[in-house]
């Protein structure tokens, strides 16, 4: 019996210890399930949920509305993200309460924050466990209600961009806002209004928009931003009673439209665009490269903003995290400011592009896209009448055409003669009979036949074909040489090759599929038009080997980067160049040239016209024509220069980038 009442205690002992220990268990799971809903809800600054998890007592302590209106600034001033809560223990205070500490993480304006001491307190109510919230539940050094957490922000410099000459092309500045003070802006309103969109081009109804969007009159109301250096409608603004006009800081560029689609622009960030590059540090605030090499080079240029986040306690400064500001990097450039300003004012609004090299180093001294932008207008504002303009544009201003790649036309001779030469398959001073105005190599080309221009009535040499630009000639060069060593030979010159190159290109091709298979295609690449695309730095990185002993450089833009010169390709034999040099000299020096009119009295000029057909087929007359001309002084070479404009059929063909560039060369050799 005493046996049996032993065994019954023991199992009455056991149970009542196990409900115990369940019940020790489930408490802690339950008071664990509560924080982490606090947790959660805070992670996802869901500040309104947090507020609901909080005690009666906390509650009377602080009101929502104040609880929201605080973590709401603190977290926006902060811009904390990538917030992280770890429970690292629990302790027990008394059989209604629990306390937990658990430490946090998150990415800020001022760096990591890292904080291991916080302590949260669980108690029990009707309706579950609940935090038991003080001020130390913002951030642990935190104990009064007048104790505040502040941010002090350090901006970083976006890096310039300098010309060659170390100028600014863009740079970290000042423009005037130019704005209005309501309360002193009321007498004669409507007459300021008038006076100040006459004097800025902009329309009344957006002053007026900007005037009824502000709710106190003693507060500036900014219009628009305009440069330092216009001073005439500032000094005449400032006439204006009630006009103010403050310093702003901003991107400034030099130059105007001639360097819209070199340089590009910045811009504010959009949510899409910090979402693409949330690893770089970037927030609702930035600014991001938009366009040209403010785009190209956002990573090097672009600075990483610092700050401190601290508490302040009367007279105390408590530090959380710090970050130093690190300004971005300058770029120098090896653009020739003076060129790229001189081709941009002869091209004239045409569309098309130009780009030149210096043949001794490989240095991009111009590269222009016409019709262009200037970048000021997105750091200030679009007035009316260039609105007309852009509207008439189309968007044509922001096509950047020297990146891209085209048909050469006859600028592709040069790279013909040159394979012809190095093959063994072309003599300069053998002459080769050629009858008529068209031409085919067989009965298997069909209907189809390669034409020229002029039949100079007697059989021509080199010198003559390049002089005349005679298309059968260069066709029959090409077959003789045959396609594998025609491709191998436009090798030499960087084509179908992805250049290295400090801006985006696209990259020339000799055909389609990267064959010279079909006969006729090989005829027609030989005078530059069938598959084969080049842009116009390829063209005018070919033409800067007959100023350079038939070496090409490699291209450089960035020189502060790359400023050694180094030989890209060894394009032309030594041996050869002279004979190229007096054949391409002779198209302008000669009376029978296609450029006579390119020649600059006291430098011998070698150079190329070129027109290159975009239609459908052979019949085809509606087709458009873009003109091309490219020249290289070959004496102690300086520049090489190439240009083309668009649309030239029936309006002057090549002769006009050739007049173009015949005056930016007597501009440049002459300086």
């Amino acid at each position: 019996m005493k046996n049996n009442l032993k065994k019954l205690s023991l199992i009455i002992g056991t149970i009542i210890i196990g409900i115990a220990l369940f019940t020790g268990c489930s408490k802690k799971d339950e008071i664990k399930d509560a924080f982490n809903i606090y947790k959660n809800a805070w992670i996802k600054q869901d500040f309104k949920s947090m507020y609901n998890m909080l005690s009666v007592e906390s509650k009377a302590y602080i009101n929502e509305e104040e609880f929201l209106e605080r973590y709401t600034n603190i977290y926006s001033a902060i811009v904390a993200s990538n917030m992280d809560i770890q429970i690292v223990g629990e302790k027990e205070r008394d059989k209604k309460s629990l306390e937990i500490p658990f430490t946090m993480t998150m990415d800020t304006v001022a760096g990591k924050v890292d904080i291991k001491d916080y302590k949260a307190t669980l108690v029990k109510e009707e309706d579950g466990y609940k935090v038991k919230w003080n001020e130390s539940l913002i951030f642990p050094k935190m104990e009064k209600p007048d104790d505040k957490v502040k941010v002090e922000d350090y901006y970083s410099k976006r890096g310039s961009i300098l010309d060659r000459n170390g100028n600014f092309l863009a740079q970290d500045d000042i423009v005037k806002s130019v704005g209005i003070h309501p309360s002193k802006f009321e007498n004669k309103k409507s007459e300021k209004i008038t006076a100040m969109a006459n004097i800025l081009d902009i329309s009344e109804s957006y002053i007026e928009e900007q005037l009824a969007a502000n709710t106190n009159p003693d507060y500036f109301v900014p219009i628009v931003s305009v440069l330092q250096s216009d001073s005439e409608k500032l000094n005449k603004l400032s006439t204006i009673e009630g006009v103010q006009i403050n310093n702003k800081n901003s991107r400034v560029y030099t130059g105007g439209e001639a360097f819209g689609n070199l340089i590009g622009y910045v811009g504010a960030i959009t949510a899409e665009e910090i979402e693409n590059n949330k690893d770089k540090g970037y927030s609702q605030i930035s600014l991001l490269g938009k366009a040209g090499l403010e785009k190209v080079y956002e990573d090097i240029l672009r600075g990483q903003d610092g700050g401190e986040i601290y508490i302040e306690k009367g007279e105390e400064k408590i530090t959380l995290a710090k970050t130093e500001a690190k300004n971005g990097q300058d770029i120098k450039l090896s653009i020739d400011p003076e060129l790229q300003s001189k081709i941009y004012s002869e091209m004239k609004g045409e569309k098309g592009a130009s780009t030149a090299v210096d043949p001794k180093t490989g240095e991009v001294l111009a590269m222009v896209s016409s019709p262009s932008y200037d970048p000021n207008i997105f750091v200030t504002y679009k007035t009316k009448s260039l609105s007309e303009q852009w509207k008439k544009l189309d968007g044509q201003q922001f096509d950047n055409r020297f990146n891209n790649v085209y048909a050469p036309g006859s600028t592709m001779k040069l790279v013909t003669a040159a394979i012809g030469l190095d093959a063994g398959a072309l003599n300069p001073g053998e002459t080769m009979d050629i009858k008529g105005l068209d031409w085919q190599n067989n009965s298997s080309w069909g209907g189809y036949k390669v034409t020229r221009v002029k039949d100079p009535g007697k059989a021509i040499n080199l010198k003559e074909a390049t002089e005349y630009s005679d298309n059968i000639y260069f066709a029959r060069v090409a077959l003789n040489i045959g396609a594998d060593a025609f491709i191998n030979g436009a090798k030499n010159f960087g084509i179908g090759e992805e250049i290295s190159f400090d801006f985006p290109m696209e990259t020339s091709q000799i055909s389609n599929d990267n064959t010279l298979s079909k006969e006729i295609l090989l005829a027609d690449t030989g005078y530059g038009q069938g598959e084969v695309l080049m842009s116009p730095l390829d063209i005018a990185l070919s033409y800067s080997a007959l100023g350079n002993n038939g070496d090409i450089m490699q291209p450089r833009l960035n020189i502060g980067k790359n400023p050694e010169a180094k030989v890209w390709k060894n394009a032309i034999k030594a041996e050869k160049v002279p004979a190229l040099v007096d054949a391409f000299s002779a198209v302008i020096n000669d009376a029978d040239g296609t450029a006579t009119t390119a020649k600059v009295n006291g430098f011998n000029i070698a150079g190329k016209t070129g027109t290159s057909e975009i239609k459908k087929d052979q019949k085809d007359e509606s087709g458009k024509e873009n003109g091309w001309f490219v020249a290289v002084n070959t004496d102690d070479s300086k520049v090489a220069i190439s240009m083309i404009i668009e649309d030239v059929k029936d309006r002057g063909g090549s002769g006009i980038p050739t007049a173009m560039v015949k005056n930016v060369m007597e501009f440049y050799l002459k300086k």
